[in-house]
C-alpha cells in the first residue's frame, strides 16, 4: 500500500483561477488543471528565482518531490500552450500558510486571521460573499 502524500505548503495562492487563450471563446475550449502545489513550484522556482532545495523546504518537502512538482507543472502548462487549452488551477494536496479568502464578488485575494473578515477592494464591493480558500 503506498504511502498517502503529504500536504504541500503553499504560501499564496495564485491571484487568478486560470488563464485562456487570446482569441478563443472560453466555451469552446478545452482545459486542463495546474494543481495549487503544481503553481506554488512554479512561482518559487520561476518568479521567486529560488533554488529547488529553497522551494521544496518553503513547500515542506524533498527537492526530487519538488522536482516531479515542477516537471508536471511545465508539462500541463506546455500542452496547454502548444495544444491552445485554457489552465484551471484548483485543487491539489495543499495546505494554506495563512489563512486566504477570494471575494465571490470582485475575486480580489485576502489574507486574513479571523473569518469576520469582509472585502473593501473598492467601495461598490463591500461584500461578505468571500470563499475560503483552505481544506
Amino acid at each position: 500500500m503506498p504511502r498517502p502524500e503529504k500536504n504541500r505548503t503553499i504560501l499564496q495562492p495564485p491571484l487568478m483561477k486560470g488563464f485562456k487563450p487570446f482569441g478563443i471563446p472560453r466555451c469552446k475550449l478545452e482545459a486542463v488543471t495546474l494543481t495549487f502545489e503544481e503553481y506554488e513550484s512554479i512561482r518559487l522556482v520561476n518568479y521567486e528565482n529560488l533554488q529547488q532545495k529553497e522551494a521544496a523546504d518553503l513547500m515542506n518537502v524533498s527537492r526530487p518531490t519538488l522536482t516531479r512538482i515542477y516537471n508536471k507543472a511545465l508539462t500541463t502548462i506546455t500542452k496547454a500552450f502548444v495544444e491552445g487549452k485554457a489552465i484551471v488551477i484548483e485543487g491539489g494536496n495543499y495546505e494554506l500558510s495563512n489563512d486566504w479568502y477570494r471575494c465571490g464578488k470582485c475575486h480580489k485575494l485576502i489574507e486574513a486571521d479571523n473569518a469576520d473578515v469582509k472585502c473593501e477592494n473598492t467601495e461598490d464591493c463591500s461584500t461578505n460573499e468571500l470563499i475560503n480558500l483552505n481544506k
